[in-house]
């Protein structure tokens, strides 16, 4: 008996030990993250079952017994931990995980390389390999009937949903496939209704409509009939999931369209006025609106709050419109441009090489004359392009049969006139230091006063970072629509006398001051009218402008340009787009593979006739 207990009082000293040294490898493990777990289990495995096995039959005794007996042998205990660790810790590979993670940081997870998503891929595929011919024909495939003047038009990347906001309060989605690849033709009242007299016109298909309504609730908690409020503005998310709709009232109101369409997801109270612009940013998580209250507002589409304010001098803001992303024209986001057919306006500061303004070889070899002027205006440093008009008949009195009276090409520090006077508040003009530390994202705002100013969007300091284009001062007070072109080199202005001026953006040195200037100016015949909308085309050499009679269709890049054997085109320069006659356009819209024109007509609130006819055109590629 006696040697039994001695034996097994040995056993315990020595479970004493190896238990003291496995709690001692478990703090060490747990600080270690478990790589010596192993180890400490390989050494002690027999122990531990015989130590199970004993401490499930003796319990509470042996643990006082152990009390007793471990304490000679703890020096013993100590000697033996350390000799266990020097012997372990060497025999791991060094590895950043045996290392104390007190001191040494965590390996950073690698950024995960996420593949394009659906939306992405469409865009992709429908921006890539586009190829742009020399030159476009355009005419009037469908009619859309309205029952009122249609404001605003938005659509999505595909054009497969078009939608249209309209002064009765309505949002109208058709779908444009169904209508221009379907057999279903205007009716004889339709016919009437459009204006559309001869030939065969197909008609629209809609899909779905709603209310530009925000729902309000009684007391006792039933719903109010709620007022409908005119869609003065409108805008849609590339795949159709949301659109925006700006009011009369100034607020502007989140929709859904292609899911559960005519949702109301939220509702932003910003404006004063009527919501006349509304502009996506290229990322989509945010826009931009213009009001008739003079502010331009910059929403987060996260929060659906209000991330700042851009407020000038006051003015009805007529159209807020952002930059392009890359103003790089032959490898921009609308595809590879073939060779040949590059946007071949020259840049002003090229000239400076030649020690010769800017336009002077668009004159005549024996110095030309300009056009016929007024009896005030009879020196040639007093003709103002924007102002004075050629003879009605178009021969332009006793000029040269070279000059064309529809093309006015602007010379550097010549015909420039004096500059408007600048309303009161409004930002000074730009200057060249200023416009030299702009970034090239901008934001353009055009005002009913005729203004258009830039805005550095990275600037946040109010009165830094913005400018205004040089006007001259017999430009008239009237702008209804401006826009950038496809490259974002250029922004093309409608006035109200009958004129589309272009500006050149691009920083150019002296040639150009450093500053836009008026490059050329397009004229439309007299008895056109006002130029009420513009609208680029995504090849960056042709424009659309719309006048009370027709919109025509310029070829920007080589109107007034001289041909290879150096003579001036003459003769009219644009070409009729059949379809919308006898009242304001609203707004245009240009698919980015340039197929389809959709044009819409109302006066947009202001003085004016309008049309209740929506026309999609087709457009047709020349090579």
């Amino acid at each position: 008996m006696a040697s039994d207990s001695d034996e097994d009082y040995d056993d315990l000293d020595f479970e004493n030990g190896s238990e003291a040294d496995e709690d001692i490898d478990e703090d060490i493990l747990d600080a270690l993250e478990g790589d010596l777990a192993a180890a400490a289990a390989a050494e002690g495995t027999e122990v531990e079952e015989e130590t199970d096995s004993e401490t499930s039959d003796g319990g509470s005794d042996d643990d006082d017994a152990d009390e007793d007996d471990a304490s000679p042998h703890k020096d013993l205990e100590r000697v033996l931990t350390q000799t266990l660790q020097e012997a372990t810790l060497p025999s791991k590979p060094s590895s950043p995980a045996t290392e104390s993670p007190i001191t040494i940081d965590a390996p950073q997870p690698q950024a995960e390389n996420r593949p394009p998503s659906p939306a992405q891929l469409r865009r992709m595929r429908i921006l890539s390999n586009l190829r742009w011919p020399r030159s476009f024909t355009v005419e009037a495939i469908c009619a859309i009937p309205h029952p009122c003047a249609t404001h605003a038009l938005a659509s999505s990347l595909c054009m497969t949903h078009l939608i249209t906001g309209s002064d009765d309060g309505y949002i109208r989605d058709y779908d444009l496939f169904s209508a221009v690849n379907g057999k279903v033709f205007l009716t004889a009242p339709q016919r009437q209704h459009c204006g559309v007299i001869e030939g065969i016109m197909k008609a629209g298909q809609i899909r779905c409509w709603w209310e530009n309504a925000i729902p309000s609730y009684n007391p006792d908690g039933t719903v109010r009939e709620a007022p409908l409020y005119p869609v003065y503005s409108l805008a849609m998310q590339s795949d159709a999931l949301w659109s925006l709709a700006g009011s009369d009232q100034g607020h502007v109101s989140l929709f859904t369209v292609r899911h559960s369409p005519g949702r109301l997801c939220h509702v932003m109270h910003g404006h004063r006025g009527p919501v006349s612009s509304l502009a996506l940013q290229h990322d989509e998580k945010g826009f931009f609106s213009a009001g008739w209250d003079g502010e331009a507002i910059h929403w987060d589409l996260n929060t659906g709050a209000m991330a700042r304010r851009f407020s000038a001098h006051g003015a009805q803001l007529a159209v807020v419109a952002v930059r392009p992303l890359n103003s790089n024209f032959v490898q921009s986001q609308w595809g590879t441009i073939p060779p040949g057919s590059e946007f071949n306006v020259p840049m002003k500061g090229a000239r400076e090489e030649n020690s010769q303004p800017y336009g002077a070889s668009m004159q005549p070899p024996n110095g030309g004359h300009l056009l016929k002027q007024e009896e005030d205006a009879k020196s040639d440093t007093s003709y103002d392009p924007l102002f004075d008009e050629p003879d009605a008949d178009g021969d332009g009195g006793d000029a040269k049969p070279a000059v064309n009276p529809y093309i006015h090409q602007q010379t550097n520090g010549q015909g420039m006139g004096r500059g408007a006077i600048a309303p009161k508040g409004a930002p000074p003009i730009l200057d060249p230091t200023t416009y030299t530390s702009f970034s090239s994202d901008l934001l353009m705002t055009a005002h009913v006063d005729g203004q258009v100013i830039l805005w550095d969007r990275r600037v946040q300091t109010p009165g830094k970072g913005v400018g205004r284009l040089w006007m001259s001062e017999k430009t008239p007070p009237w702008c209804m629509s401006a826009c950038w072109s496809a490259d974002g080199s250029q922004i093309y202005v409608g006035r109200r006398n009958g004129t589309v001026e272009i500006y050149d953006v691009r920083q150019t040195g002296r040639a150009a001051s450093g500053t836009p200037k008026i490059w050329k100016t397009l004229r439309n015949p007299l008895s056109s009218g006002v130029v009420s909308c513009v609208v680029a085309f995504p090849d960056g050499r042709h424009l659309a402008c719309a006048s009370t009679d027709n919109i025509r269709l310029w070829n920007v890049a080589e109107a007034g340009e001289p041909d290879a054997s150096g003579k001036l085109k003459s003769g009219v320069q644009f070409k009729i787009i059949p379809g919308h006659h006898g009242g304001f356009v609203s707004q245009m819209l240009v698919d980015p593979a340039a197929r389809f024109l959709v044009s819409a007509s109302s006066n947009r609130g202001w003085h004016g006739e309008h049309t209740k006819t929506v026309f999609v055109h087709e457009v047709k590629h020349l090579w």
